[in-house]
This record gives structure tokens, sequence and C-alpha cells, in this order.
């Protein structure tokens, strides 16, 4: 899943340290900085802990079995259902579906079973859901047993059935009858409510002013919302599907349609799909709606034929697919041939889902997607959604594969699912538009976001424990999804990535339709390499953080030390105990051309051959996941030997000098000089990474005036010469990074002050707002250009980003104008844009963009804390429609501060709160706060020294 889940639920003790709760499909993970949104990637880039729900029990007259039952799992690792009985395939039929009103609708399961020892008692997983009637029965149809009690456990979402005598092991069917409801949460089965383009089909579910369309989430655990099941991962499946929808709509599921027939009523029909392969509950899948679609062929052929690639959308809607189809298609092709199995179905759908918490989801055949994370408009549309819907339907598709066909054992080892398709959606995308260089952005955006969350005490390891289904969305987040793409691509450079993928193929191939392990996936690549990945790998999976390299030089040599990284600068040494395998790359000589492929594995070693004066870079391309710290000298000659460094050479020196400024272990002084020698940069994704670092220290010091002052001219005598020499102009046909460097130096120029962009931004603002001309904003200009008006306007530019955010039909369009409507500066603008995102005017799903934009404000950050403290009542009640929108707002809102004072009032607020939906979060928000406090008040002095010395202040 992308763009997904974050950490948000207490219990799990990390690395001996204090508890923490260990919980993205995401947001997002690698558009946040540019799009606000979390990345979940895949498939999941999404954060959710729904509170405690009902389980439902059908309970037999056996208690005291259950209860010993329940002890004897809760005294193992996992907390999983009894081992009395497993499906082998689902019959669920859906009927008298209520589109409108109470939303209920009603179902009857058929479950086959193998029933492996005799037992009184049958638990399944359920949750909101109400059983009427269960029974046992046998192959040929005949009734073994009634249930004769029915209880469900909310807390632990179970139903349990007994029945009054035992059933003895056999094979046989457990049908049940149930009634469940369509809810508007973006989990389970559940309704997304829209406005349609043109006329919707008369029969499109209407309530109000809105549509209705009908899809589902189950990932990772809400197939239990649907209808009653075996809801773990290893308890796959075959799966039989039909539905009873008006005759005007269009049903999907994970497999083609087989039949139809008419329905219970007139104006009804049954849709009957495929039974599908055998898979886990969570990717179980189907959606209805008044939808049309667009379609392409597969080239390759799978059994003798073309596949059909559709991506559905709600009527009006299809021309905006057309790019979205372009990338799948190809990429079908393109996995099947990497991965050396054909893509195993008969169809690919893709559907863009109007109210979606997370960026995607890889469900079998029919993927969902967010709509700016499917849909495109040429000429209407911001580029840069452009490479984020290439990347998420790169992500889901690898899925298809990596996750579907092959599935994690465990939650413990999601990152199995989402740090490969992570890695692997990416080189997709190199693979199809090599010129955006989207290596390197995934080292500006992917790697350094994971080296933050890292870089906290309240981390995890990549692959953590997990008791029950219920603790595992707090670990979909920047660790499963970044570091573990970020370790993954370390060692497909190590291995090289022919063969790297050649075990891939063959992990793939040993355990299709099945699970598997971390373990499994080791011993397919130790296989292909010949290399024992087991002993270096287990390490950096299984440990909490990452290693800083801290170089000393000595006649004739250097010295490289590793140890854990904090960004506080304060580990202690029961947190520095692990020795990572950490390859040095090391490029050295005039021209840096000769490479150094060692590995550092002690905690201290030397390097000769590198005498005094030599040049010398470590971490090659940083392909390997740790920081490097160099000398002052060597650093600041590095930074006079730009010309010699790669892109990415050039992001990780400008990220490792900014943590290690932060942390202390560098200086902000030496961060400052290195910056000035990027004035004459023309890279985009380097510009990015200089913006980024500028953005934080401007963000840390902004309570002090004349510090903020001094960061402000140096920020804009860095920017003005590349943001003068790129101009406004756009160009036909202009390569897509050029496109991206002038939006973000126009941006930069502008907040920093530059007199003649702001008022070039303000002119076009004025003819567009005054419908003098509508076409004075560019469309990649539009976040630029509405934000710097509201951020130096008043009440008039405020309003008119406001009902351009009401009228726009531009996909991305509301995305763009909330967060612009965040930069305004006016105390009384801020309450009302509050006001604004809490009401039924925002979707749930975007409510995070205006914690994004608020913290990003320094003036008025302070305001977005207090409106949540004196509104609590109302934020929660809000929130609590989506935990994974709840948990975002929480984490991205308040982790901006530098000030110790505002940290102990937020913990003192949450005390005595309910926080279970985001308690992980705020760990999160603590440890950052608590970071940038102690930066600004270690650092303050020594920036003001510089910045005066250097005529800034």
């Amino acid at each position: 899943m992308w763009g997904r889940r974050s950490i948000a639920r207490a219990g799990l003790a990390i690395e001996a340290l204090r508890p923490v709760p260990v919980r993205l499909r995401p947001t997002p993970p690698l558009f946040s900085r540019a799009l606000h949104v979390s990345l979940s990637h895949s498939s999941r880039l999404r954060p959710r802990l729904p509170k405690p729900a009902a389980t439902l029990v059908l309970s037999f007259p056996s208690i005291r079995h259950c209860s010993a039952e329940a002890r004897m799992m809760a005294s193992q690792d996992r907390e999983t259902l009894p081992d009395v009985a497993k499906p082998v395939n689902y019959h669920v039929s859906l009927f008298d579906l209520q589109l409108g009103g109470s939303w209920e609708y009603k179902g009857a399961l058929k479950i086959d079973l193998q029933v492996t020892r005799a037992t009184s008692e049958i638990v399944l997983n359920s949750k909101e859901i109400e059983v009427h009637d269960a029974e046992i029965l046998g192959k040929d149809g005949s009734r073994l047993a009634q249930a004769s009690g029915i209880t469900y456990d909310k807390q632990s979402e179970r139903v349990s059935l007994a029945f009054p005598q035992n059933i003895e092991p056999a094979d046989v069917v457990l049908s049940i009858n149930f009634t469940g409801t369509m809810n508007n949460a973006m989990a389970g089965f559940y309704r997304s409510k829209y406005k349609p383009v043109g006329e919707a089909s008369a029969d499109t579910p209407k309530e109000g002013e809105f549509y209705y369309m009908l899809s589902t989430q189950f990932e990772s655990c809400d197939a239990r919302r649907a209808f009653p099941c075996f809801d773990e991962p290893n308890l796959k499946s075959t799966f039989d599907f039909e539905i009873e929808v008006p005759k005007g709509q269009t049903a999907l599921s994970n497999m083609p349609v087989q039949s139809e027939r008419d329905g219970s009523k007139p104006g009804l029909k049954f849709v009957t799909f495929e039974k599908t392969p055998v898979m886990s509950t969570y990717l179980l899948a189907w959606a209805v709606g008044d939808f049309e679609y667009v379609e392409a062929m597969t080239q390759r052929k799978y059994q003798g034929k073309s596949i059909p690639v559709r991506v559905y959308t709600t009527r009006g809607l299809k021309h905006q697919a057309q790019f979205a189809l372009e990338c799948a298609h190809r990429t079908v092709d393109y996995f099947s041939e990497v991965f050396e199995i054909e893509y195993p179905l008969p169809k690919a759908d893709l559907l863009a889902v109007h109210e979606f918490a997370m960026g995607a989801m890889e469900n079998w055949g029919l993927v969902t997607y967010r709509t700016t994370a499917v849909l495109f408009e040429e000429g209407k549309s911001d580029n840069r959604y452009k490479n984020r819907i290439a990347y998420v339907v790169a992500h889901e598709l690898a899925h298809q594969w990596f996750g579907n066909l092959v599935t994690m054992d465990w939650w413990n080892e999601l990152w199995l699912n989402e740090g490969f398709a992570t890695w692997v959606g990416w080189l997709a995308v190199d693979h199809f538009y090599p010129e955006w260089n989207v290596w390197s952005q995934f080292v500006a955006e992917g790697v350094q976001q994971a080296f933050h969350l890292d870089s906290l005490r309240a981390s995890h390891p990549i692959e953590v424990p997990v008791r029950n289904a219920l603790e595992v969305d707090q670990i979909f987040d920047h660790i499963s999804y970044l570091k573990g793409s970020s370790v993954i691509r370390m060692l497909s450079v190590h291995l090289g990535r022919e063969t790297f993928l050649r075990g891939v193929a063959d992990y793939l191939k040993s355990h299709a339709y099945g699970n598997a392990t971390t373990n499994d996936l080791w011993s397919a690549l130790s296989k292909a390499s010949g290399e024992d990945v087991h002993s270096f790998m287990d390490p950096w999976i299984r440990k909490i953080g990452f290693p800083v390299v801290t170089v000393a030089e000595e006649p004739g040599q250097v010295s490289v030390s590793q140890n854990r990284f904090l960004s506080t600068g304060d580990v202690k040494p029961l947190e520095d105990e692990t020795k990572w395998w950490i390859p040095l790359g090391i490029k050295s000589g005039p021209e840096l051309a000769t490479l150094d492929t060692r590995a550092l594995t002690a905690k201290t070693d030397t390097v000769g051959g590198i005498g005094e004066g030599t040049l010398y870079k470590i971490n090659k391309d940083l392909s390997g996941f740790y920081r490097t710290n160099y000398p002052p000298m060597h650093l600041a000659k590095l930074g006079q030997s730009l010309n010699l460094l790669s892109t990415e050479d050039k992001i990780g020196l400008l990220g490792d000098a900014a943590a290690l400024a932060v942390s202390g272990e560098g200086t902000t002084p030496a961060l400052l000089t290195l910056l000035e020698g990027f004035k004459d940069e023309q890279n985009y994704l380097v510009w990015s990474q200089i913006s980024a670092c500028l953005a934080n220290l401007r963000s840390v010091f902004s309570q002090n005036e004349k510090a903020a002052e001094a960061l402000k001219r140096f920020t804009l005598k860095l920017v003005s010469p590349a943001s003068e020499r790129i101009g406004w102009e756009f160009q036909p046909n202009e390569d897509y990074l050029v496109v991206q460097l002038r939006k973000l130096l126009i941006s930069m120029a502008c907040n920093a002050g530059h007199e003649g962009f702001v008022s070039e931004a303000k002119r076009r603002f004025d003819l567009w707002s005054t419908g003098k001309d509508a076409s004075a904003i560019h469309t990649n200009l539009r976040s630029v250009i509405f934000s710097v008006n509201v951020s130096e306007g008043g009440r008039k530019e405020y309003d008119a980003v406001k009902e351009e955010y009401l009228q726009t039909d531009s996909v991305d369009g509301k995305e763009i104008c909330l967060s612009a409507l965040g930069r305004t500066k006016d105390a009384t603008l801020v309450t009302d844009y509050l006001d604004f995102v809490f009401s039924d005017k925002v979707a749930i799903q975007d409510m995070h963009s205006g914690a994004v934009s608020l913290a990003a404000n320094a003036k008025v950050r302070h305001l977005l804390w207090q409106y949540i403290k004196d509104n609590w009542t109302a934020v929660e009640t809000r929130l609590s429609f989506n935990n994974v929108v709840f948990e975002r707002f929480v984490r991205m809102g308040l982790s901006k501060f530098a000030d110790h004072q505002i940290s102990d009032d937020i913990s003192a607020f949450f005390k005595e709160k309910d926080t279970a939906a985001y308690d992980r979060a705020l760990v999160i928000v603590s440890d950052n706060i608590r970071t940038n406090a102690s930066y600004k008040e270690r650092d303050v002095a020594l920036i003001l020294e510089w910045l005066t010395a250097h005529g800034y202040a």
C-alpha cells in the first residue's frame, strides 16, 4: 500500500528503551515535501489504528475451553486465531444494499473449512458486523450443527460461534448470515461522496448534493469489517464473490465478471465474479459505481493473449486517466520480465476513489488510488503529479508479485512488501523515464526522510515484533517503506542489480501463492550471489537506528569509526552496541576516479593510501544507509570540489552536514559555509536538498528575530543568481527537471523576500483574481503564486484562493489551494482557515494538508496548537472518522516547534486523554521538538556570530 499508515499505538519495547508504540500506507512518503502526502506508499503509505471495535464471536457452550485457548495464545509471540480450522474457499454474497439512509447491507457467507481437531467453538475476526445465525454443513449440504451461541469481543475484534457438540476433524462448510454497514470511515466496505462531472446515471446513490461510489479498503485488518473471516495474512484462501447492485451501476472485483442475473427486485442485478487465486483476506476487493474506463492491452502475450489493463473513474473523468494507463500497461510487462514470472491474473484494473485515506492499495487485480495519485490532466495539473502517478502506479503493480503472489508470513515482516515495492517502483520509473533522474530524487526525498525518523529514539527496527494484527498499523511508516527500500538499494548496489533481481526472481518462484519470511529472501539472494547475505544484512533489518561513520585523518591514512547516530547527539553505550556492515565506497584521487569498495565491519578501522591533502569522498552516490562526518577542513575541501561530485553525492553531503549540525557532531557554520558554495548549482534535486536545509534552519531559529532576518538575507543572496537566471517563462516541451527547478527557485526567492519576484507574483495573481487574464498563472506555478500572495496579502488574497478551492475542477487544485491558504500570517485568517479545514468543505483525507502548511508557517504555527486545545472536542470528533488522518494531523502539525515549554504543554494536554490512535505520533512529536529546542539553544549564538561576521546580520 502506498502512502499509508504511521505508527500509532503503544505496546512494543524497542531495543530495551522505553516502551515505544509502534504501529503509513505513505502518507505517502516520497512526495510529502512537495505534495504534503505522507507516503504510503504503496500501496500503503497509511496510518490508522481504529478504536476498539466489535469483534464477532459466535459462542458455543464451552466457555472454559475458549478461556484456555486464549491463555495459550497469550503466552505465544503472536495472538492469532485458534488453529482448529483453516479456510480453503470463501463464497461471499452481498445483497439488499441500502444505498442511502442506514447504508446497511445483508450478506450470506459460506466458508469451506478444514477442521483440524475436534472443537465446539469456531472463532473468526469480525468488526461492526451483526451475525444472525451460523451453521456447519457437510460437503453435501447436510446440516451438521447449528450455532447455539454468538458472542462478540470488541477489543480483539472477534466473533465466537459456539456449537452444542464437538465438530470432528473433516472438510466442512461454515454458513453465516450477517448484516454490515457501508461506512464513511474509508475502511472496510465504505462509501465515498463526490460531485459528478456532467450528469450521473439515474441509479447512482445520492444524498443531498453528493453522489456516492462504493469501494473497499481491507489492509491491514479491515476485511473483518465487511464480512466475518479469518483475517490473518498467512490464512490464505480462494474467494468467490457476488454482489447485488442497480442495473445502471458497474461492479468490479479482483477477477473478471463471470455472469450476471436478475436481482431480488426490478432494477437490480447480481454480478458474479470468477474465483480468485489463493490469497490473503486483505487483498480481496470490490467496488460499485457510475464508472467508465480507458483501456490498453499489454504488448506481451500471457498464455497466448494480451491482458486488458484498465483505469476506472466515475463518469466524466476518464480522460484524466490516460497517463496512469500509459504507465500501467507498460509496467505490467516490465515486471513480468524483471521477476521472470508472468502477471498471474487475467486482467489488471486501477480505480480512482474519491475518498481515500492512503495513497493507494494493491488489491490483486483491482488496485485502488486516491484521485491525485492516478488522475492527471495535461495543461491543468501540476507536472509534479506525473512523477507521483508513475511511481505510485509502479509501486502498487510491484505488489501484484511481491506481496500478493508471495505474501509476508506475518505483519512483523511488512517491510518485505513495502520496502521492496518502494525500491522496485522507482526502478520501473527510472526504466521508463530516465530523464527524471529518479534515483537522485529517491536520495533527496526517500533516504533523507528515512534518516530523519530513524535518527529519533522513537524509531523502531525495520522488522519489528507485532503481537497481534491490531498493532500492525503502527509499522506502516518511513522505516518500513523508506528505510526498507534504502537498505534494499544498498544491497542491490553491493550485489549488482542483475544478481539481486535474479535472487528476487528465485524467491518469488519458490514461494508463489504462499507466505515467506525475510530469511527466505536472504537465502535466495545468498544463493544467487554466493555471499552470506544473512550475516551482513540482519543487523540492518533487526536492529534499531543507523550509523554515522566518523573520519579522522592521520599521516598516510584515515581512520573510520561507526557509532549509532541520534539527532539529539547523546547516544548512550547501551544504544550503541550494534556493529553494522557498512560499504564504504571510497572515491579518491585528484579527480575522485579511484574506487575502494571495502566494507567497515568493526567499530573502527583504518584506510591506507590516502595521504594528507588527498581528496576523498566516502559513500559513493550515498548508496549506503549511513551519515558521514568529515573533519571540518575536508568538508570545506569537498565543498570546493563540487564539480567532481555526482548529484547523489552532493545531496548526501548537504544532508549529512545539516544532520550533524543538529546533533552537535558538526557545526552550523560549517553547514552555512558549505551551502555558500552551491550558488551556481543548476540541478533541481540538489536545490531541493538546499531548500530543505535552509527551511529547517529558518524554522528552528525563527523565534530569534535577528537570526531569522539574517538567515532570510543569507537565503536571498544564495538563491538570487540561480532564480534570476532561470526566470519565469516556461518553454514548450521543457525538461521535467527544469520545470521543477523554476518552480522551486521562484518559491525560494519569494520566501526570501526577493522584491522583483514577489512583485511579479503579485502582478500575475492580480490579473488572475480580477478576471483580466485567466491564464496569467501558469499551471505549474499555482502553488507558488497562491502561497506568496496569501502570505504577503490579507483578506482579499485569502478569499480569492479559498474561492478557487471551492470552485476548482482541477484534480490537484484542492490540495494546492488548501496548502496555500495555510501560509497566511494574519491571526484572524488562521482561525478562519482552521474552521474551514475542520468543516465539511474539506475532505477528511486532506485535513493533514492544513496541519502541514501551518506547521511550516513559523509566524503562526503556535495558533494551530492553541486552536487544537481550545476546540479539542470538535477536533477529536472530526479526526476520529479515520485514525490514519488523525495520526498524520498530530504528527505533521506539531513536530516543527523548537521550544521545550511547548513540548511540556503538549505532553500535559494529552496526559489524561485516550491517545491510542496517535500515541506513537506524540512520541515522535516530543522527540522532534526536543531535538529542535536543544539545537536552537546550543547554536543560536554560534550562528549569529557567523552570520554577523559574513555580513548577513
